[in-house]
């Protein structure tokens, strides 16, 4: 029968830690690769027999870290539950910023940042050290899309209130980095707290930044004794278009799928174009676009 490992000093029982503060206490390499520790991440130990969720594996790397070191970018994105695409959503990257002045960790899946990172930048919100949601929107503009940072400010003015904007811009004229500054001013501009998916903000800033009118976002539609029909995702009301983005779910859950067509139907009934979106068209949009045009010319006669 195999021998027990024997029972860690405090204060390592149940609690993730680095090889090196175990050493520090005098605990063997040996003890460090006994069968009841798992290793998370390079130069950590965890309690095995647990499945540790994200912000825990952040936490246990968080033992590796030098004490000014924040979790940032994609990490803190994930920590603060903001819109992310899938691809850096399902990386297995925690992106760690230093200041300046410090080195940047050499572990494993680790993309460290140098920056300089102000007293406001960081809290402890989400049980680790962590760049705010505020900091982390501009940090984003490094790594996504005009469209995709446009989505992670949208959900930051649903979620933060009246005083949103005003802390998404003075973070974003306070931040260090002045490489994609033009990025944050476009999409400090493109924000509206009514947008209620990442894929809606996407639409909207792709038919914006292509030229075409601004559309109304989740336009309530009425039929003529002034019942709801239905609320559109993007509008042009004046010109009864509406675009409405289709995720997967529309077509894989039957009575979503029904209410759906029965929703068309009554809309294309009161006189309303209607064109649906998908990611396809979101990936390569030109079709969208023809689309569009061809149903704006329907509505406005040529001069």
């Amino acid at each position: 029968m195999a021998r027990s490992a024997a029972p860690l000093p405090e204060p390592f029982p149940g609690k993730s830690f680095s090889v090196g503060a175990a050493r520090a206490h005098g605990i063997s390499r040996s003890r460090t690769r006994a069968g009841d520790l798992i290793r998370p991440h390079q130069g950590v130990r965890s309690p095995a027999g647990v499945d540790l969720p994200f912000g825990h594996r952040c936490a246990a790397l968080e033992t590796r870290l030098p004490a000014s070191a924040a979790f940032s970018h994609v990490t803190a994105a994930r920590l603060h539950g903001l819109p992310l695409p899938t691809a850096l959503e399902d990386e297995d990257v925690f992106d760690v910023t230093v200041p300046r002045a410090t080195r940047a960790p050499r572990v494993k899946r680790v993309r460290g940042h140098h920056s300089t990172l102000g007293e406001k930048d960081v809290d402890e919100r989400t049980h680790v050290r962590a760049t705010t949601p505020e900091r982390t929107f501009c940090d984003l503009a490094s790594m996504l899309t005009l469209a995709q940072l446009v989505a992670v400010g949208d959900a930051l003015l649903r979620r933060g209130g009246d005083g949103a904007a005003r802390r998404l811009a003075r973070s974003a004229a306070a931040h260090p980095a002045r490489k994609h500054r033009r990025r944050l001013r476009r999409a400090l501009e493109l924000l509206d707290a009514r947008s209620e998916s990442p894929k809606e903000s996407e639409l909207r800033v792709l038919l914006i930044e292509a030229g075409f009118p601004v559309p109304e976002v989740n336009h309530v539609v009425a039929d003529g004794a002034g019942a709801f029909v239905a609320r559109v995702d993007l509008a042009y009301p004046g010109l009864k278009i509406a675009i409405e983005y289709e995720g997967d779910q529309h077509r894989t859950d039957k009575a979503q799928w029904r209410r759906d067509l029965t929703r068309r139907r009554r809309l294309e009934a009161l006189g309303w174009i209607y064109l649906s979106v998908t990611q396809a068209d979101l990936t390569d949009p030109a079709a969208l676009f023809a689309d569009l045009r061809a149903a704006l010319a329907r509505r406005i006669p040529s001069s």
